[in-house]
C-alpha cells in the first residue's frame, strides 16, 4: 500500500470534497469498529473528550421539530433525535458511513432519512428546519465557511438553532500526536493554509482538512444573521483515558481539543429583504 505525503497549499471546494468522500468511504468501516460501541448506536457525543448531548443540551428540546445533521456518519446523533422526539434528517459525503447508518437503523427498527451529499452546497429549500447541526468532524472538510454558514441560515427557519463541534482551533498550532510532541507549538494558529495529504505513488489529493480561528467562526456566523449563545471548551474528565487520534489525556489536561459552538438565527436570511 502506498503512503502519503503532507503539504500545506490551497485546496478549493471540488477538490477537498473529492479527497475526503474517497477517505471516509475507505476509513469507515474502521471507525464504526474502533469508535461504535464509545458512540453508542443512539448517543449523542459532542467529540472525544466524551461530553454528549444529555448534559450539554445544545439543542435544546428538539421534540416535533425537524432537525438536519451534517457529518451524520452512522447516525447515532441523528438516531438520538429521533429517540426524543425529532424529525432528523441526515446527510453525509460518504456512502459506505451511511450503508453503517442504514445497517444499524434495521437492527433497532428505525429510519432516519439520509442523503449522499456534502455541507457545501444543501439540497434542501429554504426555511426547512427548526435546528441544523454538526457533532465532530464534517466542518473542517469544507473549503468556504462563510458560504457553508450562510446556507445553513437559508434552511433554517427564524429562531432556529445552528450547533456544530470542531476540533478547537488553537490545535493548528500543534502537532496531531496524542503524546507530550503534540503539545509543542510548532507552526501558526494564524496560517489558515490548508493541510493535504497526497499519495506518494499516484500524486492523488487523499485528505484535506481546513483551518479557521476563533474569530473567523464567529465572524462567519455574525456576518450570516447568528446570535451565538454559547461556546463551549469541553474540559478532559478525570475518568476518562480513551486516546482518539491525536487526543488524549496528557493533551487534554491542558489544553481544549474540541469547541462547541451554538447560534440562533435572529437576522435575516442571506439574500432576503430585511
Amino acid at each position: 500500500m502506498s503512503g502519503v505525503r503532507p503539504e500545506r497549499r490551497e485546496v478549493d471546494e471540488a477538490e477537498s470534497l473529492r479527497a475526503n468522500r474517497a477517505d471516509w468511504d475507505a476509513y469507515a468501516d474502521e471507525y464504526q469498529s474502533t469508535h461504535g460501541e464509545f458512540l453508542g448506536d443512539h448517543g449523542f457525543l459532542w467529540g472525544p473528550e466524551g461530553v454528549r448531548e444529555d448534559d450539554l443540551h445544545a439543542l435544546g428540546d428538539v421534540e416535533g421539530k425537524d432537525v438536519l445533521e451534517i457529518g451524520s456518519g452512522a447516525g447515532q446523533c441523528s438516531r438520538w433525535v429521533l429517540v426524543h422526539g425529532g424529525r432528523p434528517v441526515g446527510i453525509d459525503v460518504s456512502m459506505r458511513q451511511l450503508q453503517h447508518s442504514r445497517r444499524i437503523d434495521e437492527e433497532h427498527r428505525v429510519v432516519v432519512p439520509t442523503l449522499c451529499a456534502s455541507a457545501a452546497g444543501m439540497p434542501f429549500g429554504d426555511a426547512t428546519f427548526d435546528v441544523v447541526f454538526s457533532a465532530f468532524g464534517a466542518l473542517q472538510f469544507v473549503a468556504d465557511a462563510e458560504a457553508l454558514v450562510a446556507d445553513v441560515a437559508r434552511v433554517l427557519r427564524p429562531g432556529g438553532v445552528f450547533a456544530f463541534s470542531i476540533t478547537h482551533p488553537t490545535r493548528w498550532m500543534f502537532p496531531d500526536d496524542p503524546g507530550e510532541e503534540g503539545l509543542v507549538a510548532s507552526q501558526s494558529y494564524w496560517d489558515r493554509t490548508p493541510y493535504v495529504e497526497v499519495d506518494d505513488v499516484t500524486g492523488e489529493t487523499r485528505y484535506v482538512e481546513h483551518h479557521r480561528t476563533l474569530g473567523d467562526w464567529v465572524g462567519a456566523l455574525a456576518h450570516c444573521g447568528f446570535r451565538i449563545t454559547d461556546l463551549h471548551e469541553p474540559e478532559w474528565p478525570a475518568e476518562h483515558d480513551r486516546t482518539w487520534g491525536g487526543w488524549s489525556r496528557v493533551r487534554g489536561m491542558l489544553t481544549p481539543g474540541s469547541a462547541v459552538f451554538v447560534a440562533r438565527l435572529d437576522g435575516p436570511r442571506p439574500g432576503r429583504a430585511t
